[in-house]
């Protein structure tokens, strides 16, 4: 990144609220695409948004809005980065880009100039964006709120589009219009003017600035802000924003609430090799591919006489044979096979599992905690069989079950078992070890904590029994996590 010109720090804005619908089975509720690792092996699509500013000079650590839910898998992945965060604030529910955006804009210093970035999109070449950020920030110390609009490759008709006005300066020019996404006639009509950009959902612009056009634009919506950060509450290494606050705020998009009628918008053209993974064709883009039969695959994966088609395996051998144009995903628990210029309408699949309260859409096979993983292996009626890894210095909550009884049998590391002894007022904790091939017994109702001491992985076979097995027997008295 050349050397900065700017005068206020610039602060990346991550914004990881996404739900994980579009990508289907891989991407769950609880497990949305921006934590999967899609365009490169090594970090998930969030980490890649976060490092293409850390560490450059004229940069601040970033502020990090997600959902509450995902608080502990961001908290994680920034980690096994080595980014601290500037701020995690969360979400208690969804209402879109821009008021996500305001709590961020009242959190920074008013002078600060946010790059506001979507935690799931992929980015290739980082040299081209920072150039365009550089540009981008000098019309943003100038007072303008700039976007960045993608120089497009095709008549595509998946994304909105901005038209771009006369020249300010700088690689920018000043925004005519934000248009939704065309048909096919009118992408190319798009395409061969050579006015129109891709809006790539990318904001640069002063916190001050953007929060006085938001006073003036959706004056309801920074009241709501305002209100909910001031009743927010230090959560561990969180700001929780007030629940009841927040839902009170309308819920919109930046480009809705402030860009389409501001009269500083201003747009900076980049091709830095941007996509927004929307869908699995996107994936099937942005994977390389197989010369000459335009195939994109990942894990065991046979293919005979298959031709641009993408296949991804999780946990077992797929094979095609005779196909063309398919999209085949296959995790644990759910297998998908899409036309693959059909896949923007997965989320009907999602929306029908929702419907009928289906687990699929929610969550994969292994969940996560702020501790580790857990992964069912059998489920059937009166006992259940997990894997549970421990992460090195990590602990579950001090807890008990009405319904079911535990065995625990280690396989890795070394545990330590914290457990309740005698009845009443005898009733005491104490604490004992258990080694590699070494097990214990947790009876129904008793008092009892998991730990690992050591500074390897803890894994561990749980066999559960009793009437009931769901995670919602679980009475937490203490909690490291603030859970109890």
């Amino acid at each position: 990144m050349p050397t900065p010109t700017r005068n206020a720090p610039l602060t990346p804005v991550i914004l990881s609220g996404g739900s994980g619908s579009r990508l289907w089975p891989l991407s769950r509720e609880h497990y949305p695409k921006q934590f999967q690792c899609l365009n490169r092996d090594d970090v998930s699509l969030l980490q890649e948004t976060v490092l293409r500013l850390h560490g450059e000079t004229g940069s601040a650590p970033p502020l990090v809005i997600c959902n509450a839910a995902h608080r502990f898998l961001v908290a994680e992945q920034l980690q096994q980065i080595g980014c601290t965060p500037q701020r995690i604030l969360l979400e208690p529910c969804a209402r879109n880009t821009a008021p996500a955006v305001a709590l961020a804009a009242l959190q920074a210093a008013p002078e600060a100039l946010l790059l506001v970035m979507p935690a799931d999109h992929a980015i290739d070449d980082l040299d081209a964006f920072r150039a365009a950020v550089e540009s981008g920030s000098v019309l943003a110390e100038a007072g303008r709120l700039v976007t960045f609009g993608i120089t497009p490759e095709r008549a595509h008709t998946g994304y909105g589009y901005i038209r771009r006005g006369e020249a300010l300066g700088e690689g920018g020019y000043r925004v005519d219009a934000f248009v939704e996404k065309p048909d096919a006639e009118r992408a190319r009509s798009y395409l061969e003017s050579g006015d129109y950009l891709w809006n790539s959902g990318i904001f640069l612009f002063r916190a001050e600035r953007f929060l006085a056009e938001l006073e003036r634009l959706a004056p309801a919506m920074l009241t709501a802000c305002r209100a909910a950060l001031a009743a927010g509450r230090e959560d561990l290494d969180f700001l929780r924003v007030d629940a009841e606050a927040f839902a009170a705020c309308p819920s919109d998009s930046i480009d809705y609430a402030v860009m389409e009628h501001t009269r500083e918008a201003a747009v900076v053209p980049m091709a830095p090799g941007w996509s927004d993974i929307g869908a699995w064709d996107a994936v099937h883009e942005l994977q390389s591919r197989d010369a000459p039969d335009g195939n994109a695959v990942h894990g065991d994966v046979l293919l005979h006489a298959t031709r641009n088609s993408l296949v991804h395996s999780h946990s077992r051998l797929v094979a095609t044979v005779g196909v063309d144009d398919l999209v085949v995903v296959e995790t644990e628990d759910a297998v998908l096979v899409a036309d693959r210029h059909a896949t923007q309408d997965i989320k009907r699949i999602v929306e029908r599992l929702n419907q009928a309260g289906r687990s699929e859409s929610r969550a994969l096979p292994q969940v996560y905690r702020p501790w580790g993983h857990y992964r069912t292996l059998a489920l059937t009626e009166g006992f259940q069989v997990k894997e549970i890894v421990v992460n090195p210095g990590q602990q579950l909550s001090l807890q008990m079950h009405h319904h079911r009884a535990e065995h625990w049998v280690v396989v890795q590391g070394t545990a330590k078992v914290t457990q309740s002894q005698g009845h009443g007022d005898t009733e005491q904790l104490s604490s004992f070890l258990l080694c590699e091939d070494e097990s214990t017994y947790i009876p129904q109702g008793t008092l009892h904590r998991l730990e690992n001491p050591g500074v390897i992985p803890l894994r561990l076979i749980e066999v559960q029994t009793g009437s009931y097995l769901g995670e919602d027997d679980i009475v937490r008295f203490d909690d490291a996590y603030g859970r109890s």
